[in-house]
């Protein structure tokens, strides 16, 4: 005769049934967590492997080319779907602005994530510190957007773009952007230098007229130009060589003497006020302006970024 199963014995089966597919979901969590430790310790000893190896300079063009591709190229998909989305706002084509802002947190979050499991090695300490930038901005937007969004179905869109650049969160994000893709530049120099110990250089930090601009290399410049972003707290969707091709533009067409334009700082000033750089004005202008030009092997200075 069959034993009809009580009220306790299906509560225990149940329970036993949560209890394992909880201690395999806990098992596997940190399988996965190892497994991400272990790669991200495997890429930082191959690093050291390769440098002593290959007798490598702290900036070699591999660590470059290796920080574009696990580093830079994955923030700057974020940088770029901002400045998309922003515009979106701008141009009141959304109804929900909310969800904007969501799916731009949710972005944030996944690059932060992204960017964790990865390193540099520590002969290398601008790109450690460019690492460690794009973190720390990639999670103050993730944070800020998440404070924003129960509220911007009910602001109107440009008022609420005007808000969310005085965010402080927000602000300090893009500041740290801006830390990082300076330390960038710098790391590039450094490889110039390696190459060219005699590479004229300047005090980024200084006033500097255009007549000493000239005849700087172009990673001089661009290293000028990513410091003066980051003073100026111009967080742009076009990038550093962008900026400094327009300025040789001016130059070049006689532009800047006819304007009366002596400094660096004074054609930056006018070419944002007017909005007249665009992603994209580097590769435009490469071959005219930098044809002899000695650069790492980085996409950005070969195709549009």
């Amino acid at each position: 005769m069959n034993k009809r199963l009580s009220r306790y014995d299906y509560l225990f089966a149940l329970t036993f049934i949560f209890m394992l597919v909880l201690a395999l979901g806990t098992f596997f969590f940190g399988l996965r967590m190892g497994q991400e430790r272990a790669t991200a310790k495997y890429e930082e000893l191959l690093f050291k492997k390769t440098e002593v190896q290959n007798g490598y300079s702290a900036y070699h063009q591999q660590y470059l080319v290796s920080y574009y591709h696990t580093i830079y190229q994955p923030y700057r998909e974020f940088h770029m779907k901002w400045f998309e989305k922003m515009n979106e706002l701008e141009t009141n084509r959304s109804s929900d602005a909310s969800a904007i802002l969501k799916d731009l947190g949710l972005l944030a979050k996944e690059k932060y994530s992204e960017l964790s499991n990865k390193s540099m090695p520590d002969s290398s300490p601008l790109l450690q510190e460019g690492l460690q930038n794009y973190l720390k901005s990639l999670k103050l937007f993730s944070e800020a957007l998440g404070n924003i969004q129960g509220k911007a179905n009910s602001t109107p869109s440009y008022d609420l773009v005007a808000e969310m650049n005085k965010d402080a969160y927000l602000v300090e994000a893009k500041k740290f952007s801006l830390s990082a893709q300076k330390d960038y530049y710098d790391s590039i120099i450094k490889w110039n230098l390696a190459d060219n110990p005699q590479l004229k250089q300047v005090d980024v930090s200084k006033p500097l007229s255009l007549k000493d601009w000239t005849p700087l290399s172009l990673s001089m410049k661009n290293e000028y130009i990513s410091n003066a972003l980051l003073n100026g707290k111009l967080f742009k969707l076009y990038t550093p060589q962008d900026l400094s091709s327009r300025i040789d533009e001016m130059v070049s067409s006689g532009q800047s003497s006819k304007l009366n334009l002596a400094d660096v700082q004074q054609v930056i000033d006018l070419l944002n006020a007017t909005d007249a750089v665009r992603s994209g004005d580097f590769i435009r202008n490469k071959n005219r302006l930098y044809p002899n030009e000695t650069l790492p092997q980085l996409p950005f200075f070969f195709t549009q970024n």
